[in-house]
């Protein structure tokens, strides 16, 4: 095989892995609890009873960032429990220290694309709600092949989803929050909990350090739910 045949096959990620700074922090909080808060990638599936004290019901949040909506939700919500994946070790070293300092058992991290966990480690039916806020809109035409809201994962997320599971988008960029919204309205095992081709307008979540820069700036947000048939 040759090595330019090798590039043809590899996927098309979402992501880019940057090597940017730990702050000590961060580093120690990675360095000494990873372990214990963090459940390794292997293409297997995952039993979640074995990383929570209590079946309850279950939320997976994609791409947390540096955690702190995830954090919040976890803290106010402790009758559900939390995966949180991301690929950043700096948010995952973040939220650790968090997890932390609040005595969390019902939130558990992945540090690994969220494309392969969802292939190889989560079951089918197994999730109650799926959170994707903010993503890389990934703004050039070039580039929009990138971005994660694309129909094949669309239809990979509502396999995951128990009956009447709940998917919930978010973004500050209007040109990927109209892909967004034609890409669900095309999944046939959901429907736009809002309404055809309608927004949330008031969405029930915590606003993201992100979300509130932007708002500063001007920029406006837009929110989809959907709901698995």
């Amino acid at each position: 095989m040759t090595d330019q045949t090798k590039s043809n096959r590899r996927p098309v990620r979402s992501f880019v892995i940057r090597s940017g700074r730990l702050t000590e922090s961060q580093r120690r909080a990675i360095g000494s609890y990873w372990n214990d808060y963090v459940i390794p990638y292997t293409p297997s599936e995952i039993e979640w009873s074995e990383h929570f004290p209590s079946k309850q019901a279950l939320t997976l949040e994609i791409g947390f960032g540096m955690g702190d909506s995830l954090l919040k939700m976890a803290c106010e919500q402790p009758s559900q429990n939390f995966i949180g994946i991301e690929v950043h070790r700096a948010g995952v070293g973040k939220l650790i220290n968090g997890i932390r300092k609040h005595e969390l058992t019902n939130i558990k991290l992945i540090c690994h694309d969220a494309v392969e966990v969802l292939q190889h480690c989560v079951a089918a039916e197994s999730i109650d709600r799926i959170l994707v806020f903010f993503p890389d809109p990934w703004h050039k035409k070039r580039h929009n092949k990138r971005r994660i809201i694309q129909a094949p994962f669309v239809s990979l997320l509502a396999s995951r989803l128990r009956p009447s599971g709940r998917v919930h988008l978010a973004t500050d960029w209007q040109p990927y929050a109209e892909h967004m919204l034609e890409v669900l309205e095309s999944e046939t095992a959901m429907k736009n909990a809002n309404g055809e081709n309608t927004y949330w307008e008031e969405p029930d979540r915590p606003d993201t350090k992100f979300e509130q820069r932007g708002k500063r700036l001007g920029h406006g947000v837009w929110d989809l739910l959907y709901v698995k048939n």
